[in-house]
């Protein structure tokens, strides 16, 4: 825990800026009855049956200082699937960046394996000397502010059905538009104070 509250409180440095990940997945729903248009002082309203079309898995990355997110969308999320979302980041979205340190939960396709399953030696070990690490701590992934954004994305913007990845992308990406031109941060107020507030998990050591 306090490594990843360490990390959250290391001053701005473009050339090592602090991302956090975290991804989430998506049913895409069809409805299977046209819903009533909406009318003044009556919202939209949809029949409770619908059709599945699948699923879809959402990678985002946030970096809190800078008030900025990135969201890719793919068919899956495994090994391959993390490890090309990782090589977007460190090759499109900060090319400029020396090391792009990252937060994120212990998951077993989150680490630098993956990256040796997805592509030849030479690609992954390039990859790997791009980004330093910080894993949050087994049922500590509250501590990870990308579970912040996607709770506001959930709310906002996935709260109705979707029916296909393209339209998801569509509006994920006009949601991340926004926030990023409104530069939207978190007040984060949890530092490694935290280590008074929780003093009954450490263990007691008696001389």
């Amino acid at each position: 825990m306090e490594e990843v509250l360490e990390v959250y409180q290391r001053l701005y440095d473009p050339r090592r800026p602090m991302v956090c990940m975290d991804e989430l997945p998506q049913q895409l729903l069809v409805n299977v009855r046209e819903p009533l248009p909406i009318e003044p002082g009556c919202p939209l309203r949809e029949d409770y049956e619908y059709e599945r079309k699948g699923v879809s898995n959402l990678f985002l990355f946030f970096e809190p200082l800078a008030g900025k997110r990135h969201i890719q969308v793919s068919e899956r999320r495994t090994k391959v699937d993390w490890a090309h979302a990782m090589r977007h980041l460190a090759d499109e979205v900060y090319p400029e960046a020396d090391v792009i340190v990252v937060v994120m939960d212990n998951l077993n396709t989150h680490g630098p394996a993956s990256f040796y399953e997805a592509f030849e030696p030479a690609e992954a070990q390039r990859l790997r000397a791009r980004f330093e690490f910080h894993y949050t701590p087994k049922h500590g992934s509250w501590l990870n502010m990308a579970e912040i954004e996607l709770s506001a994305l959930v709310r906002s913007c996935l709260n109705r059905r979707i029916p296909d990845q393209a339209t998801l992308h569509r509006e994920v990406q006009a949601w991340v538009e926004e926030r990023n031109q409104k530069a939207v941060r978190v007040d984060w107020r949890f530092t490694t104070n935290a280590r008074m507030k929780l003093k009954r998990f450490y263990p007691k050591i008696h001389a």
